[in-house]
């Protein structure tokens, strides 16, 4: 049974931290010392991922003090509390079910109905590097959502400190944050 989001159906809950895992955790370049790599086996498939464990602790205190909530919003779905979590030391997370590509009709990146559909009314910010303007225009305008920031990841950098500084600055001016 998947975890489902909480707070008042329709109404705003907690805050969302959406987190990719390819391009943001995992960044495509070679990456920096602190990062190690791993070999997941998922299937049939041997995928290797470079991780940073300093991102786990990162994301924890960032939702620590801003009160939000961690969700995997990721092509690994489930694979993702298997493989990348415990490298990473954070606990199992809920993840948004990404269903089928069937190609954006808006320009939207195919996961981000998925995304609209798990936030509902939610607040969010979602860490991702092929989140761009159509994916902001599709859930503006078409889910009528106005409570997100989308933080563009560069893929070959992954995410650093300061899109975590963006997002800890956003939820806490915007009133989300439920923090101390």
């Amino acid at each position: 049974m998947r975890p489902q989001p909480t707070g008042a159906p329709g109404g705003p809950g907690r805050p969302l931290l959406l987190i990719d895992v390819d391009g943001v955790l995992n960044p495509f370049s070679r990456p920096t010392p602190d990062f190690r790599r791993y070999h997941c086996t998922v299937g049939d498939q041997v995928y290797t991922v470079q991780l940073n464990a300093r991102h786990g602790t990162r994301l924890l205190e960032l939702a620590l003090v801003t009160g939000a909530e961690l969700v995997w919003a990721t092509t690994w779905e489930e694979h993702a509390n298997e493989w990348i979590g415990p490298r990473l030391g954070l606990p199992e997370l809920p993840v948004i079910p990404m269903g089928p590509d069937q190609g954006g009709l808006y320009g939207e990146m195919f996961k981000t109905p998925h995304v609209a559909a798990y936030v509902g009314r939610r607040p969010f910010v979602w860490f991702d590097d092929q989140v761009w303007l159509e994916d902001e225009e599709y859930l503006r305008g078409t889910q009528g959502l106005d409570d997100f920031l989308l933080i563009h990841v560069d893929p070959r950098k992954g995410l650093t400190s300061q899109h975590l500084a963006q997002a800890h600055e956003w939820l806490t001016l915007s009133g989300f944050s439920q923090g101390a």
